[in-house]
């Protein structure tokens, strides 16, 4: 560690870097960031740097308001945007109390946490994202809602469009950032992208993907478009999930891996996926934590709705995807019910344990489902034991506040805090009158 910091301190001072600022994510998933100058960030290393966590959402009490951010020295990289003017770094913190205790309300030491109990049992976890988004015109709402940059479809090469140069610049800064990425392209929605980041240990994908979402925000802002990872902007269009491929290691050994099992799924994979399964309805309150959320997951256009997993079915909650011959390391499980407005450190956190608790107690992982889930009848589906996801915030609530599961996993002052904070969400949803109220009864009653 120190010799990352008297890296980051050379690096500062070879480059010029005028502003360094501090990184961190709220409960919600909100990045926050302060700006410190070269000549502090020493002490910041030695000290932290204090600040009033009753300010920010979810973070302590007000009555233990202090808190200390620590720089973490392995998550420097300087921000490509910031230019050559003042140039600018940025490092991910971890936060303490005043007397060097993990702030038990800081996400990543959520996700700290579970990893370390994953290595206490001989695993490191992998995982893999697919981050969708819209490009549209502007944030402004027209009378027909927000306008896309393009009406493109899925894979559609669009000659001198928006979406090319978008992603060639994000895909640029990305890498400058070092942060990997595997695929771009136009997703099914006009003015839906994708973008794919090469996978990596949790702790650093849940920080690329905080540091993804700004770059995108970034690069839209410098374009004169809009980006929002909003999980369903457009009625009649599918929504932005962020479908995560994830896998267990042991050593170098993929612990999913069974040469001549069944899609060559270990005993471990097969019990990863029955805990996901059975803890789906608890942590969805996390994986989709808006009312918004819930439109995509219902709204059709391949979001999973039901609880079930498949071998290459797109309509399945878990999927294994095909297995590529001669690569052991390749397999893996893919979650398909998270989207791209998820905090990564919370919901990466729950979905690493609950498949663990699935190896712990060895769950029974059930038939996979070989039809199209989406066009059995309810009466089919019951048949066959696929339950459903929560088809509301406000359900998905219910489930989360039974769960000891996930108050275990976040820690009891997260858990209150998401509880309490999506409640008032709901609450504040339920309380408005909708246009669609208005259409259909003001003439009519």
């Amino acid at each position: 560690m120190d010799k990352q910091r008297d890296f980051v301190l050379r690096t500062i001072e070879e480059r010029g870097v005028k502003f360094i600022r501090l990184w961190f994510t709220d409960v919600t998933g909100t990045l926050k960031s302060v700006a410190i100058a070269p000549a502090e960030v020493e002490g910041a290393f030695a000290e932290g740097l204090g600040f009033d966590g009753s300010a920010i959402e979810g973070l302590t009490r007000t009555y233990e308001s202090d808190l200390l951010a620590h720089p973490d020295p392995t998550t420097f990289q300087t921000l490509p945007w910031r230019g050559e003017i003042d140039p600018t770094a940025r490092m991910f913190c971890d936060i303490t109390t005043p007397d060097g205790q993990p702030a038990v309300a800081d996400p990543r030491n959520v996700l700290k946490r579970a990893l370390a109990k994953a290595a206490d049992a001989g695993f490191t976890f992998y995982t893999h994202p697919e981050i969708e988004f819209y490009l549209l015109k502007s944030s402004t709402v027209g009378p027909n809602g927000p306008e896309p940059v393009d009406s493109a479809g899925y894979f559609d090469n669009v000659p001198g469009g928006t979406a090319h140069d978008f992603r060639r610049r994000s895909v640029r800064m990305l890498e400058d950032l070092g942060i990997s990425v595997e695929f771009s392209h136009h997703e099914a929605g006009p003015g839906q992208n994708e973008i794919d980041l090469r996978y990596a240990d949790a702790l650093s994908t849940a920080d690329n993907i905080m540091t993804f979402r700004t770059v995108i925000k970034e690069v839209a802002i410098e374009q004169g478009v809009y980006a929002t990872f909003m999980p369903k902007p457009l009625s009649g269009h599918p929504g932005s999930g962020m479908h995560t491929h994830m896998s267990l290691f042991e050593g170098d050994v993929n612990a999913f891996y069974e040469e001549g099992a069944q899609y060559q799924l270990s005993k471990v994979g097969r019990q990863f996926i029955a805990g996901l399964l059975r803890h789906a309805n608890e942590i969805s309150a996390v994986t989709n934590q808006f009312v918004n959320s819930y439109k995509r997951l219902w709204g059709g256009d391949e979001a999973p709705s039901f609880i079930c997993w498949g071998h290459n079915n797109r309509s399945a909650l878990v999927r294994v995807p095909m297995y590529k011959p001669n690569k052991g390391g390749s397999t893996r499980v893919e979650y398909r019910a998270l989207d791209s407005a998820a905090n990564p450190y919370l919901a990466y956190a729950l979905m690493l344990a609950a498949g663990l608790k699935g190896i712990e107690e060895e769950y029974e992982l059930p038939a996979e489902a070989e039809d199209n889930v989406w066009s059995l009848s309810d009466a089919e589906r019951r048949a066959l034991g696929y339950g459903s996801l929560p088809a509301s915030l406000d359900h998905a609530l219910e489930y989360m506040e039974e769960s000891e599961f996930v108050a275990e996993t976040l820690g009891e002052q997260v858990f209150n805090y998401v509880l309490l904070n999506k409640r008032r969400e709901w609450q504040e949803y339920r309380a408005q009158v909708t246009p669609f109220e208005l259409q259909k009864n003001l003439e009519m009653l």
